[in-house]
């Protein structure tokens, strides 16, 4: 991925966006990007991720003290930043 993300306003606009505490979504953000670390890129270096998958897989992490619904509209959010900067898009 050649384009850099700006994690504080990453995060500043997740925090708008769903007025969470700035710092739990940095520990939602950490657990994501340790999934994504692990997850296969195919020959494209295109990573094919499931949303369901990744929401679990963040929620089993033992410092992640907020319910489903915060986690998904947290990655929801960080999704819709990322596709707006050219960063990240869905594949069909």
């Amino acid at each position: 991925m050649s384009k850099q993300v700006n994690e504080t306003e990453l995060v500043s606009h997740v925090a708008t966006k769903t007025k969470v505490d700035p710092e739990k979504i940095k520990i939602v953000l950490k657990h994501e990007q340790a999934y994504m670390n692990s997850a296969k890129a195919d020959a494209k270096g295109d990573v094919d991720v499931d949303f369901d998958d990744l929401v679990d897989y963040v929620m089993s992490k033992s410092d992640v003290k907020l319910d489903e619904i915060t986690v998904e509209k947290i990655l929801d959010v960080e999704m819709e930043y990322l596709i707006k900067k050219g960063i990240a898009g869905y594949i069909d």
